[in-house]
């Protein structure tokens, strides 16, 4: 094997051993219950369409779906602006949607709420695209004045972080760790 590839495995290993644990994953199930009984009250009636925002809203769309007892439609979008990376760049769309938005209650599923410019330009595509309604979940909100727009919330949401970089049940740190089983902060991030 590659020399390099060992070095990068204990590299993130390390990363995780010393990371600090901000959210158990028993309190972000709790968070999913409530965030899919909130859901469920709204919009248990309307047939509605979730989106999840790849790669980061996989884990919390898995898991909020399972919560959702009515009928609904899935489907994903990816738009991104980490690529890779720690800090968000340019607005880079890899996949639009293929179920039509026109006219629907459309739910928008993603890990976190950092900034926002990503959620914010889906917001825009969603309301160009004639949804009847346009909803946001979100798994965490994190707690900072640099929101891309005034005031940007998610409909739902039943956690909040510090201003730390953080990964975890979605979140990545170098493209690794999405599947760590809680939110989790490494040293000095």
């Amino acid at each position: 094997m590659d020399p390099q590839f060992h070095e990068s495995l204990a590299s993130m290993r390390d990363m995780m051993a010393e990371a600090d644990c901000l959210i158990s994953q028993k309190e972000v199930e709790h968070a999913l219950d409530r965030m899919a009984e909130q859901i469920t009250e709204d919009f248990g009636d309307k047939l509605p369409v979730i989106y999840c925002v790849m790669n980061g809203g996989l884990i919390t769309t898995g898991h909020l779906l399972t919560r959702l007892g009515f009928p609904l439609e899935v489907d994903y979008l990816h738009a991104t602006r980490y690529r890779g990376k720690t800090r968000g760049g340019e607005l880079f769309w890899r996949v639009s949607p293929e179920i039509p938005m026109a006219g629907r209650h459309v739910i928008i599923v993603d890990d976190i709420l950092d900034e926002g410019s990503t959620l914010a330009a889906i917001l825009q595509y969603c309301q160009e695209a004639g949804a009847a309604s346009i909803s946001t979940a979100v798994l965490v909100d994190k707690r900072h004045d640099r929101k891309a727009v005034p005031g940007l919330k998610a409909d739902y949401c039943s956690l909040e972080v510090v201003d730390r970089y953080v990964f975890g049940f979605g979140m990545d740190y170098q493209g690794y760790w999405r599947n760590a089983p809680g939110i989790f902060a490494p040293k000095g991030l």
